[in-house]
């Protein structure tokens, strides 16, 4: 499961919309000095914000911090369609029409055409996936802050 930290913006029946902070990894890796990644990293402004509908059956109320979860195999399957369809798309329209005898201008317009298909197969897919719950992210659990942790400590030194 891929986990992410997120706050609660607003409720709906059976969901909730969540405001996440996507992080790069790079604060953690050892060659972010000589990295490209690591410099637009610091020249985006580093975290960005994300709003995603996430399915809820904890009861969550607006402001509270949860996990959303989705998984790993969702996100594996999704990337590589992403990546592979169109590709595929590209090659086998670019074969077809050298295949065809056409000429190199053509072959290349074909090749941008099939790339073109691929994308809106890619779409039409995903709007096919989007009542499938294996592809929704969940809430897994509250998050636990360290105002949290700093009550309970406050608590049991009493």
């Amino acid at each position: 499961m891929i986990e992410e930290q997120g706050r609660v913006l607003s409720v709906e029946p059976g969901a909730v919309w969540v405001e996440t902070i996507r992080r790069s990894a790079c604060s953690s890796c050892q060659a972010r000095a000589g990295c490209g990644q690591s410099l637009l990293q610091r020249l985006g402004g580093g975290a960005r914000q994300g709003f995603v509908r996430v399915l809820d059956d904890r009861s969550c109320r607006v402001g509270d911090d949860i996990i959303v979860g989705i998984p790993e195999n969702a996100v594996l399957r999704g990337s590589s369609l992403v990546y592979m369809v169109p590709l595929l798309a590209l090659f086998a329209c670019a074969l077809l029409a050298q295949a065809a005898g056409v000429t190199e201008p053509l072959i290349i317009l074909a090749g941008f055409f099939g790339l073109a298909l691929g994308f809106v197969a890619i779409r039409w897919h995903s709007s096919r996936l989007d009542a499938d719950p294996t592809f929704t992210p969940r809430v897994i659990g509250r998050a636990v802050s360290l105002d949290t942790i700093s009550d309970l400590q406050k608590r049991s030194d009493c």
